[in-house]
């Protein structure tokens, strides 16, 4: 595999090397020469190395707009953004990928920081040479999300921080969930989360999505969860959000007992510029009001700085 890579490599470079870009049609040539390696290299984008762990992404949609990468929250996958991909991708080049220690990514030895999950973000940019991307994170994801935008600003064109805050719970909380995972597996938390994230109406009114979130949750590697707990508890970026200089959207749920309103409106008090959206929701808003999420979103978005 290495050799063919290097065989493809190669290649590329005498293609370029013989022809100006003016000559073979410019940046648009560019653009698709640079798609054909990648997709050498990574065919559909499954998996891209980063410190010791495989991470599992996926591209969908405009490969010409803006890259839009989207952050799973804790006890998830990629999949918990299905509902936004539609509308995006006529738009943006989607970038989901699922969280080291979930999905599909490889699990590597605990506890994590943010700081690993930032880099790993960072090296998927790198990877995939993506520039710079718009970020949106919900829970861990937008805990990533603030990460990213203080140490790696110059790779953030726009920053969406969804059902977040800058420290979630205290390290009693977690090293209980972490001790409830580690003698139950995640059949021991997940009826507890599923009440956590949801409101009891779409509880009632959407089985199906209750269902799959569910499955995420069971799905997700005990090992990997404990590790992100740990993360979580250990992060505190109250006093550095500050330096984010990203232009930012702060969604919360109306309904959302693990990270506030009063959450939200810290990250917006000293996020300079930011705004803020209320969705009647409870934490996983972007499912249980997914189309006024999205909405809200591509608005923010497509808006002028």
């Amino acid at each position: 595999m290495h050799d063919a890579w290097a065989r493809i490599r190669c290649a590329l470079g005498f293609i370029i090397a013989l022809g100006s870009t003016k000559f073979v049609g410019g940046r648009d040539w560019w653009r698709g020469a640079r798609r054909l390696v990648l997709d050498a290299k990574y065919p559909n984008m499954p998996m891209i190395e980063s410190e010791g762990a495989r991470i599992h992404c996926r591209l969908d949609g405009n490969e010409g707009g803006r890259v839009v990468v989207f952050s799973n929250s804790l006890g998830t996958n990629l999949s918990m953004w299905d509902a936004q991909v539609p509308a995006l991708a006529a738009r943006f080049h989607v970038l989901r990928y699922d969280t080291r220690g979930h999905g599909q990514s490889g699990v590597t030895p605990g506890p994590y920081s943010m700081m690993q999950l930032g880099r790993d973000v960072i090296r998927l940019l790198d990877e995939l040479e993506i520039e710079r991307a718009d970020f949106c994170g919900l829970s861990m994801g937008g805990m990533t999300g603030m990460w990213l935008g203080v140490y790696a600003a110059p790779r953030i064109e726009r920053l969406v921080l969804c059902n977040t805050a800058a420290k979630i719970g205290t390290p009693g909380i977690w090293n209980a969930r972490i001790e409830a995972v580690r003698q139950g597996g995640m059949a021991a938390i997940a009826d507890a989360v599923i009440q956590r994230w949801f409101t009891p109406q779409f509880i009632a009114r959407a089985p199906d999505a209750i269902k799959r979130t569910r499955q995420m949750i069971l799905s997700t590697p005990p090992e990997g969860y404990v590790a992100n707990c740990a993360a979580i508890r250990d992060m505190d970026q109250r006093e550095t959000i500050s330096r984010i200089s990203a232009p930012t959207l702060v969604i919360t749920g109306a309904k959302d007992p693990v990270t506030t309103q009063t959450d939200a409106q810290y990250i917006v008090e000293r996020v300079a510029g930011a705004k803020y959206a209320e969705l009647d929701a409870a934490h996983l808003s972007n499912i249980e009001a997914a189309e006024r999420f999205t909405q809200v979103l591509v608005q923010f978005l497509e808006s002028t700085p």
